[in-house]
C-alpha cells in the first residue's frame, strides 16, 4: 500500500496562516465586547462601522475561498512551492486596491460583498469562521503549486488569479479593513458603554 507524499508546510503557508491568526486577534480585541450600538456606529454617514468592515471581510473571504476550493479540487497533480509569486497584474492590484496606504484607491465594494446598513452582533464569529476556513484551505493548498493553480475571480469572472495570489489578496484585504475598523473604534464620538 502506497502512502501519499507529504511535504513540510511551505514558507508562504506558515506566513499567511500567522497573518490570519493575527487578524483574528485584532478583530477579537477590537470588537468582542462591543454592544450592537457600538458595532454599528459610524463616524460619518458615508463611512463604514466596525461591523460593516467585518461583514465585508467575511463575505469576501467566503466568495474567494469557495472559488479557491473549487480550483484546488480540480487540480490534483501539482507539487508544492515555498513562496507565492504574484504576477505583475496581481502586484499592481494589491498595491492599488488592497494594501492599506495613503496611495490605495478607495472604491465601491462589489454588490456581492457590500455590507448591510445594520450588522448583527454575531458578525465577529462569522468573520472568525471565514478565517478558520482560509487557514484550512491554505494548509490544503500547501501541497500544490499555488503559483499555477488558477481560479476565476468571483467578482470579475474574466480575471483569473492563482490560488497563491488569492490568498495574498485576501490577507491584504483584511489588513486594510481591520485598520479601517480600528480607526472607527478610536474616532472621536465613538459611543462608550
Amino acid at each position: 500500500m502506497s502512502h501519499p507524499v507529504t511535504y513540510p508546510q511551505p514558507a508562504w503557508c506558515t506566513r499567511l496562516i500567522a497573518e490570519y491568526t493575527d487578524s483574528d486577534a485584532r478583530a477579537e480585541t477590537l470588537s468582542r465586547s462591543l454592544t450592537r450600538e457600538q458595532i454599528n456606529w459610524r463616524p460619518r454617514p458615508d463611512a463604514w462601522s466596525i461591523g460593516q468592515c467585518l461583514e465585508h471581510l467575511a463575505a469576501g473571504n467566503e466568495l474567494y475561498l469557495e472559488a479557491i476550493e473549487a480550483a484546488l479540487t480540480r487540480n490534483l497533480n501539482s507539487r508544492p512551492v515555498q513562496e507565492v509569486t504574484p504576477g505583475v497584474f496581481t502586484r499592481w492590484f494589491i498595491r492599488t486596491y488592497m494594501e492599506p496606504s495613503a496611495q490605495t484607491k478607495s472604491g465601491t465594494a462589489p454588490a456581492k460583498i457590500r455590507p448591510r446598513a445594520e450588522v448583527d452582533a454575531g458578525i465577529l464569529d462569522r468573520f472568525l469562521r471565514s478565517n478558520e476556513r482560509a487557514r484550512a484551505l491554505m494548509r490544503r493548498g500547501s501541497d500544490y503549486d499555488v503559483n499555477r493553480v488558477r481560479f476565476r475571480n468571483p467578482f470579475v469572472p474574466v480575471i483569473r488569479f492563482t490560488v497563491g495570489s488569492g490568498f495574498v489578496i485576501l490577507a491584504s484585504h483584511e489588513r486594510r479593513h481591520l485598520l479601517q475598523a480600528e480607526r472607527v473604534r478610536s474616532a472621536p464620538g465613538f459611543p462608550e458603554k
